[in-house]
């Protein structure tokens, strides 16, 4: 498969959220970083295009898409974060953003259920990620903010529903996400275009390798591998790196150096690229019990 390295952490997380976000945003656990999402929206697909992501959280690729004149669906499935997800949208269609989004709180595991049938067959691209391990996740106060010993974990959770796919074991987790990807199949045009990024971690010392698990998904949910590229989550500056782990990356890596362990931290997510065979019935996937689609229209 082609492989390219896409620059997409020239600036920080925060610095590229900067004021697009409502208050309480910051408080998801594993947002996507905007300029993987702008980019693979620019890329992609042109101004007028149906852009979708089953698992939205707050919002990000929506607010991506509406900004730059792009139609966006997302389906989340906390109803704390759909609702956050729709006011993301509205400010920014509220600053100029020429597209439109709407926010449907559901199981993704249904996203051929929630998505009206009006947008069947009409997504130009699905940019989405799976829930990772918890211990990516999170935010931290030190002792001079709380008072107490030692840092204080916080904002580490999805939620706290156990049928939430976050909270499945790693085969739940695939299972989960493959039914999510054959669903979107459906939903593509033909030789529409699927964007997952993923990164591997380790539960209890074991690699977890999630991109290759993704990509053996994408193709058992009948979708095309078209490129493997690589998103950086490190800045470029004259020829070198510019790391910028989370408070838990460091810790996890140094804790297993003082154990012999040879581990670096992670500067990139893999962006695995999919394409919808350019002609395919339109039959509807294998079904389970939907929640009731709850919507919030932006």
């Amino acid at each position: 498969m082609p492989a390219s390295v896409w620059l997409t952490a020239q600036t920080s997380a925060p610095a590229q959220r900067a004021d697009r976000y409502v208050a309480g945003s910051a408080a998801h656990p594993a947002k996507m970083l905007p300029a993987i999402a702008a980019q693979a929206i620019a890329h992609y697909t042109a101004p007028g295009d149906l852009v979708l992501d089953p698992m939205c959280g707050i919002g990000t690729t929506l607010v991506e898409a509406v900004r730059t004149g792009r139609h966006a669906l997302g389906v989340e499935y906390e109803s704390r974060w759909a609702q956050l997800a729709a006011r993301n949208v509205a400010r920014a269609t509220q600053r100029g953003g020429t597209g439109s989004g709407e926010v449907y709180c559901g199981d993704a595991r249904n996203v051929l259920d929630l998505v009206p049938d009006e947008h069947h067959g009409r997504v130009a691209l699905v940019v989405t990620s799976p829930p990772y391990g918890n211990s990516l996740h999170g935010q931290v106060r030190s002792s001079r903010e709380t008072g107490e010993r030692g840092v204080v974990k916080h904002d580490y959770r999805y939620g706290s529903d156990p049928a939430n796919l976050a909270h499945a074991g790693t085969d739940g987790l695939l299972s989960g996400f493959t039914r999510i990807l054959a669903h979107c199949r459906h939903l593509l045009r033909p030789g529409g275009t699927v964007a997952v990024t993923a990164r591997p971690w380790r539960e209890r010392g074991e690699l977890i390798d999630l991109p290759s698990a993704v990509l053996a998904a994408g193709e058992q949910a009948g979708l095309v591998p078209a490129e493997r590229c690589v998103a950086l989550l490190a800045g470029v500056r004259e020829g070198r790196l510019i790391t910028r782990p989370s408070f838990f990356q460091m810790k996890n890596v140094r804790t297993a150096r003082r154990l012999g362990l040879p581990l670096h931290l992670i500067a990139h997510e893999d962006l695995l690229i999919f394409t919808a065979p350019t002609s395919h019935r339109r039959r509807r996937a294998a079904q389970g019990p939907a929640h009731p689609p709850m919507h919030a229209t932006c």
